[in-house]
């Protein structure tokens, strides 16, 4: 009796506390897309986003997606060791998980480790130092200032980001095949080409696209509305980069059902 109590009590906290973080989002969410004031400055602001969340992601996506896609290649040709099973489908299987999983969904992840803890740090900092109490007082709409632009940057500078992933990981897939002698050049060429489905690209690119929005406006809520100091700030980066990805693991689901099922 008093273990269904206890449950009753944790899931009525924790649907409450659900249905307010939903609420505040959405609130949120209709403050940053107000008309902006002063388009100089939210341009500068887009043009620093794009650096520090966008540009100093390249190294590390593209280091990983190269050896990504040489361990899926290799990977796949010891799975294929029939004798039957012709070796350009090594290229078909690294050329559709790279599309259609590992780009879209895996590098997102990680940028949801690495932009998603940022912008909530950001933005956390700037709440606790009361910077962001200041602009509102000078009048500037602070939710739109400090968080559209970042938004912007992600959506269009993430998709450049996956698909220089798609193309490495591809790369790297042919350079191991090559370099192992588990797939000829001609043959994983041959592979590459063979039923290949434009619509793939297209769905890869819809998720990153979302993806990015998701990453972005849920760590901006969790650096937007931090309280207390330093170590609220680390524990809401932290529950910013769960709950992205927890949300992007969910939305991935559902597009993949949606536009694949």
């Amino acid at each position: 009796m008093l273990e269904n109590k206890l449950v009753h009590i944790f899931a009525s906290m924790f649907l409450k506390n659900f249905i307010e973080d939903v609420g505040r989002y959405f609130t949120l969410m209709g403050m940053v897309f107000r008309r902006p004031d002063n388009g100089k400055v939210y341009w500068e602001a887009f043009v620093r986003d794009i650096y520090a969340l966008g540009v100093k992601s390249l190294g590390l996506v593209c280091i990983i997606s190269i050896f990504v896609g040489a361990v899926v290649t290799i990977q796949t040709a010891l799975n294929l060791e029939n004798p039957i099973i012709p070796k350009y489908y090594i290229a078909i299987a690294t050329r559709e998980s790279i599309i259609l999983e590992f780009s879209p969904t895996m590098i997102s992840l990680i940028l949801a480790g690495k932009v998603g803890s940022n912008i909530a740090s950001t933005l956390g900092t700037m709440r606790v130092s009361e910077q962001i109490d200041a602009l509102e007082v000078m009048g500037i709409k602070s939710a739109s200032y400090l968080i559209l632009p970042k938004i912007a940057a992600t959506l269009i500078f993430n998709p450049i980001l996956i698909t220089l992933s798609m193309f490495l990981g591809v790369v790297g897939g042919y350079f191991a095949g090559s370099m192992t002698g588990m797939v000829s050049t001609t043959e994983f060429v041959e592979g590459l080409q063979m039923d290949y489905r434009p619509f793939y690209i297209v769905y890869a690119l819809i998720k990153t696209v979302i993806f990015a929005f998701i990453i972005t406006s849920v760590s901006s809520y969790y650096g937007y509305f931090v309280k207390g100091g330093a170590v609220e700030v680390g524990e809401n980066s932290t529950k910013a980069v769960v709950a992205s990805s927890l949300i992007l693991i969910l939305a991935n689901y559902l597009i993949t059902q949606l536009l694949l099922g």
